[in-house]
């Protein structure tokens, strides 16, 4: 199974497989109830319509289980998400950065809380007293 943004947004290109998409979408459907809803939707043979589910597997865009004879197909998540990254990408191209930054203003949070916590004076630095003390 390839996601690839490529691979996923080509079988998305077909309005037969959007509408497959949609259905499913709702709820796991077996496959005959899906090529009837099709079929009301479009004139298509059963075996186009199997062709159709076949490249949006293949996309990773939904998953099928097998119950006894009966094939359901549901909307694969996983799928969705990865169109749903890229285009999050697309848009707001510094998402991938997001995290990293975040850990790194964490972390000058706490440097700046451990230096206000040592003290008013610079690290290395005595104060006077306990210069005074040495003397």
């Amino acid at each position: 199974m390839d996601r690839s943004p490529a691979k996923i947004f080509e079988a998305l290109g077909d309005p037969v497989r959007r509408f497959i998409l949609e259905t499913v979408a709702a709820d796991e459907q077996p496959a005959g109830a899906l090529v009837a809803a099709v079929r009301q939707h479009t004139p298509i043979s059963q075996p186009g319509v199997s062709q159709h589910l076949k490249v949006l597997r293949d996309a990773g865009l939904v998953r099928v289980r097998a119950e006894g004879t009966r094939r359901l197909y549901a909307l694969d998540s996983e799928g969705i998400d990865a169109a749903r990254a890229w285009l999050t990408g697309l848009v707001d191209p510094l998402h991938q950065f997001a995290q990293p930054l975040d850990a790194l203003a964490t972390e000058i949070a706490r440097g700046k809380r451990a230096r206000r916590g040592a003290g008013n004076g610079r690290p290395g630095e005595e104060d006077s007293g306990s210069r005074a003390r040495h003397a």
